[in-house]
């Protein structure tokens, strides 16, 4: 199986650099336009089936990329980031930059949010899940912060080393049973480079 994982093209949040976690936060005109340019990567590639995150942000990039008749679930979503949800992401660096970092690089969880080792399980138990059944490419319309769980958990490649994900970016990985996991592609974008993604 390849999974095919798509982050969410830029929210309203995004564009103001603030933490999302699950706040459902919708995307921005410029987050359509992006999904909307990665409609035509998608539909060659051709996914055998879709499942997706059920926040707006997800949903609406998953339409936008032409997923049909997506899975939506609540499973998939981003990390929670508990008390830092809509904080700014330079407020929170000058207020405390190791703790930032910390989160960053899946040590610590932020007043409220979610562990880095129980949410690398909950997205790892969903992909799990879906390998049970035969899919040659399985399109996963997600969060950031699941694709960085996803390469974790299949190709140990720890969050601390990983740049943020592009919005609307296509990232692969295969997964097979005789050989290990493989990143085939990370942050693709059809148009343009983004080496300063938000997080």
């Amino acid at each position: 199986m390849r999974l095919l994982l798509v982050r969410h093209g830029q929210s309203t949040w995004n564009a103001a650099r603030r933490l999302q976690g699950q706040a459902d936060i919708g995307l921005s005109d410029i987050g359509k336009g992006q999904a909307d340019a990665l409609r035509s990567t998608i539909e060659a590639i051709g996914p055998c089936r879709a499942i997706s995150s059920d926040l707006a942000r997800v949903r609406d990039t998953a339409h936008r990329i032409g997923a049909k008749t997506p899975r939506f679930t609540k499973d998939l979503r981003e990390i929670d980031v508990g008390n830092w949800t809509g904080r700014a992401i330079d407020e929170l660096r000058i207020e405390d930059e190791d703790a930032y970092q910390g989160w960053r690089a899946g040590r610590y969880a932020p007043p409220g949010g979610e562990n880095w080792a129980d949410f690398v399980d909950r997205i790892s138990g969903v992909i799990e899940a879906e390998r049970r059944t035969p899919c040659d490419n399985l399109l996963v319309v997600c969060h950031g912060g699941v694709i960085r769980a996803v390469l974790q958990h299949y190709v140990r490649l720890d969050p601390a080393h990983i740049i943020p994900v592009a919005p609307a970016s296509l990232s692969a990985l295969r997964l097979n049973n005789a050989k290990p996991p493989r990143l085939e592609l990370f942050n693709y974008l059809p148009d343009s480079l983004d080496f300063g993604a938000p997080d």
